[in-house]
């Protein structure tokens, strides 16, 4: 049996008709660059999450970088990053000019601990970057807590966590910025690269439709610094067609998430992700762990099981940044969770036959490895 990690195909096929109907539309307009989807989609999202406005742009790396230049984080400057997450946390940070300083993450939901976060702020700390990874948001509360004692920023990686809920607030709405990716792969994808920064303040929102258009004042008048990073209208239309979709294929996650937990729970030598009690997890990743972990992840493959590891390498130990001095043992829980941690298809499309395969075949593996 083949069982994919993701199937896109199956999701499309979901949504052809709404597609094409929305794609003839806009080639029948002809408004391809901050068009009228475009537009439609950022009310629709900003909505959605529960904050004032969303500013669409052309992937979440750039979401994350715009929204850290509209805090005016910059050269000299320090943001405190998980040491577990996508390389692109701290690349936007990089990009700035300033450092990225790494904190470890919380054993159970593999998101940055706030006991971490305050031992590493220096005098040029300017914003926190806690990452809602696989789907679970961060301990947001003394994560805004310490934010307010020291003055900082928060700046929300939201990339992973479309839907996601802390305390009945949506992830990405809670901070200062929420960055957005939308790569296909998420949990809600576009037809390519895209994201959104969204934010409740007039000020940063105005500041981010500059920096995100070539800092333009009017068609060839431009007041500051900008960037190509405009959202398409080609992948708006995906977008919009997809969003309406969300909360359901979101409910279907959690139901296989589910459905592993109840096949996998009593199979010595797994590990299963644990649900904080502050929010709703909507498993853009399902995420064990397992002794042999490599091992076992050759035996998913050659069953025809796509399974994956996010993320083998933490941040502080990666070439890119062995000029920042981090060592081996500096993040202990992050550098365990590399170690061990796999990730299992999971995607709406699904079925039942599908994950009691993957079940069984990963209980043959944990205890034969």
């Amino acid at each position: 049996m083949k069982v994919r990690f993701v199937d896109l195909a199956a999701q499309y096929r979901e949504t052809e008709k709404e597609i094409s109907r929305l794609n003839d539309a806009l080639i029948q307009r002809s408004d391809y660059i901050l068009g009228q989807d475009v537009r439609y989609f950022e009310e629709s999202f900003a909505s959605y999450i529960g904050c004032r406005y969303a500013i669409g742009v052309n992937s979440g790396t750039d979401a994350l970088f715009l929204g850290l230049l509209s805090l005016g984080v910059g050269r000299g400057d320090e943001v405190i990053v998980p040491a577990y997450t996508y390389i692109a946390s701290a690349f936007a940070v990089t990009y700035t000019g300033a450092r990225p300083v790494f904190a470890d993450i919380d054993e159970a939901t593999f998101n940055i601990d706030p006991q971490t976060i305050e031992r590493v702020i220096t005098k040029r700390t300017k914003a926190i970057m806690p990452v809602h990874l696989y789907g679970q948001a961060a301990d947001m509360d003394p994560i805004r807590k310490i934010a307010r004692k020291h003055g900082l920023r928060i700046i929300e990686d939201t990339a992973q966590a479309h839907g996601a809920q802390y305390r009945g607030r949506k992830a990405g709405s809670i901070g200062d910025i929420g960055a957005f990716s939308f790569y296909p792969t998420k949990n809600l994808g576009a037809f390519g690269d895209a994201g959104l920064i969204a934010t409740n303040s007039k000020q940063l929102y105005q500041k981010l439709k500059k920096l995100r258009d070539y800092g333009r004042i009017s068609k060839y008048v431009h007041g500051s610094i900008g960037f190509n990073s405009r959202l398409d209208s080609v992948q708006a239309v995906f977008l919009n067609a997809k969003l309406r979709h969300l909360d359901v294929w979101n409910q279907k996650r959690i139901g296989v998430a589910e459905m592993y937990d109840k096949y996998l729970g009593d199979i010595p030598g797994i590990r299963l992700p644990r649900v904080a009690g502050y929010g709703k997890h909507v498993y853009h990743i399902y995420a064990i762990r397992v002794k042999n972990r490599d091992k076992v992840l050759e035996g998913l493959i050659s069953a025809g099981i796509s399974a994956a590891v996010h993320y083998p390498v933490p941040l502080h130990l990666q070439p890119v940044y062995r000029h920042l001095g981090y060592r081996r043992g500096d993040f202990p829980v992050a550098e365990r969770v590399c170690r061990d941690v796999l990730c299992l298809p999971i995607h709406p499309h699904i079925t039942k036959k599908q994950i009691i395969y993957v079940a069984q075949t990963l209980k043959r593996l944990v205890k034969h490895v």
